[in-house]
């Protein structure tokens, strides 16, 4: 017998339990508005949008985690009737919308519970024959979450991807619009997205297409040939990919639009502010929650530099900029790291999260508004230029965050391999013992203060240049935890997590705009989700990986030749 495998038997009260919690979490997002705005993005056509997957999303859920906790205690004929369960129980308590907003006037108290949102939820049937509808299709989603973890590998994996492709084309239809006109036509676009969304027979091929593809297992054929490739020929392909990657990231702006080429602009800065927290956090353990301060050293270092009406009369240009503000950014991490050697965790991320509430406060002071403007901020900051060549526009600009932010990569992968960065993973697992070792606590802690400011100095310094104008609003607590969350996501001390995590929480939010208010929200979810599900990130460290997974993998291991046995 799989000693692996959960053998507690579990019964109705597990769907019931799991089903309440789905049901409950809709109703949550239903009472603080989230289903009805979120109703405004239609998916397919007209009559499937993000509010009613919202108000159903629930009774999958359920149904799903109902099937898999069931499918690990080895009940796999309790499945399909638990999963139905769920979903039904899933289905109730969104019908206390439906009461409060048919019998109840209470929109003076719970503003966003009226006839639109019990329209919405009940599809337009009425109340009674809609609730009916809403529970009896609750039931039959949590039966298809449950099913789900029934199905053969394959199948699941290539009805996985069929429905993400549909998901992320019909949230993001106009953006990709956009970008496809540019290789398909217009009329061939019009065809494929209609009234902002997808149109539906588009969205039938193009999940047959998808499922397709991964039912053939096209990617994992891929996988195994690289595999079994003589090292010289990989070395040989992975230069092509490079080469292909680099002209790749160097027409993206003039692919995707004015408007996509400043999102990723602002993605850039973010890559750019992660690599500098990464080494801070990621490599040497040091929790930084006042990041945002070394943002605003170089951003303000900047517009006093280069404006000509700062205090320095714009006396240099950018390029000659740069360097001082980098300079100033890393004066003022060593200036941090020495009150905070003798910290650790909490008391560390307290006395980080005064430093940079102090910076906010003073660069709204009038003691400091000689210099640098006070709260009226530093104005008419030039846009660098390279040999005359202004550049004024998100597509320019895209190209020096890109150059930056690459740097940033090569220098952070460069120190994670040194002596040095060795000798920070050594103080994050334990400073004692690395004290012991002979590794000087002081100079190391210093250098990475020092070093995250330097990267964090630089960004603020281009962000300074793009926008012209900075103001101390502008330098809040929430970049820090911006910051800190991208990396947390993508994964601690993992270079590619960076930017994956970034691309995650700066740059959906930012096509997303007209949901910025639930941002943090989000946040949240997306944070306690990673928390449960994959702890170590998107994109992790293999030493962390390894850390957090170690033991569940040598587990399956050690387990895996008895079972083949049996």
């Amino acid at each position: 017998m799989n000693q692996a495998q959960d053998t507690t038997l579990l019964d109705w009260r597990t769907a019931v339990r799991l089903g309440l919690l789905g049901g409950v979490v809709t109703l949550y997002f239903g009472a603080i508005g989230m289903v009805l705005t979120f109703s405004v993005r239609n998916l397919l056509g007209t009559f499937v949008n993000v509010g009613q997957i919202l108000a159903v999303g629930g009774a999958l859920t359920a149904g799903y985690l109902t099937g898999r906790a069931f499918i690990k205690s080895g009940q796999r004929k309790s499945v399909i009737p638990m999963g139905l369960l769920a979903g039904f129980v899933a289905g109730l308590p969104p019908l206390i919308l439906v009461i409060m907003g048919t019998l109840f006037p209470i929109n003076p108290m719970f503003v966003n519970i009226n006839d639109e949102l019990v329209q919405l939820i009940t599809f337009g049937l009425g109340p009674a024959a809609g609730s009916i509808a809403l529970v009896v299709l609750s039931a039959i989603l949590g039966l298809a979450g449950a099913s789900f973890e029934l199905m053969n590998e394959r199948w699941r994996k290539a009805l996985i991807n069929g429905l993400l492709w549909i998901l992320l084309l019909g949230l993001f239809s106009e953006n990709a619009a956009t970008i496809l006109e540019k290789f398909i036509g217009r009329s061939a676009v019009r065809w494929m997205f209609q009234n902002k969304s997808l149109n539906p027979i588009a969205a039938v091929v193009l999940f047959l297409i998808t499922f397709a593809f991964s039912y053939m297992g096209t990617g994992e054929k891929g996988r195994r040939k690289w595999e079994t490739m003589p090292p010289a020929a990989q070395s040989q392909w992975r230069r092509y990919f490079l080469i292909l990657g680099i002209i790749f990231m160097l027409a993206l702006p003039w692919m995707v639009g004015q408007f996509l080429s400043q999102v990723l602009f602002i993605v850039g800065l973010y890559v750019m502010m992660g690599m500098g927290l990464n080494i801070v956090v990621g490599y040497a353990g040091l929790l930084d929650l006042g990041y945002v301060a070394f943002f605003a050293f170089g951003a303000y270092t900047m517009g006093v530099l280069t404006s000509p009406q700062g205090p320095g009369g714009g006396v240099l240009n950018f390029w000659l900029a740069l360097p001082v503000s980098i300079l100033v950014g890393v004066m003022f991490g060593v200036l941090l790291g020495f009150p905070v050697l003798n910290m650790r965790g909490d008391y560390l991320a307290i006395v980080t999260l005064g430093f940079g509430e102090i910076i906010r406060v003073l660069a709204y002071s009038n003691w400091l508004a000689p210099i640098i403007g006070g709260a009226q901020g530093v104005l008419g900051i030039p846009s660098p230029s390279i040999f005359g060549f202004e550049l004024n526009k998100p597509e320019y600009m895209y190209y020096l965050v890109l150059v930056g932010s690459a740097i940033a990569a090569f220098i952070a992968s460069r120190l994670r391999d040194s002596r040095l960065g060795r000798q920070w993973m050594a103080m994050r697992e334990d400073e004692d013992v690395a004290e012991a070792m002979g590794i000087n606590l002081v100079q190391t802690k210093l250098l990475a203060f020092a070093i995250g400011a330097g990267f964090s100095a630089t960004s603020g310094a281009i962000f300074a240049s793009r926008l012209h104008n900075i103001f101390p609003n502008s330098f809040g607590i929430l970049v820090s935890i911006n910051v800190l969350s991208l990396i947390i996501v993508g994964g601690l001390g993992s270079l590619p997590g960076v930017v994956v995590g970034a691309a995650i929480l700066v740059g959906l939010p930012e096509l997303l705009r007209e949901f910025a208010e639930y941002r943090l929200l989000m946040y949240g979810i997306l944070l306690i989700v990673m928390m449960l599900v994959k702890p170590e990130g998107f994109w992790p460290e293999a030493a962390r990986k390894r850390e957090l997974r170690g033991e569940e993998e040598a587990w399956d291991e050690t387990e895996s030749v008895p079972a083949a046995a049996d």
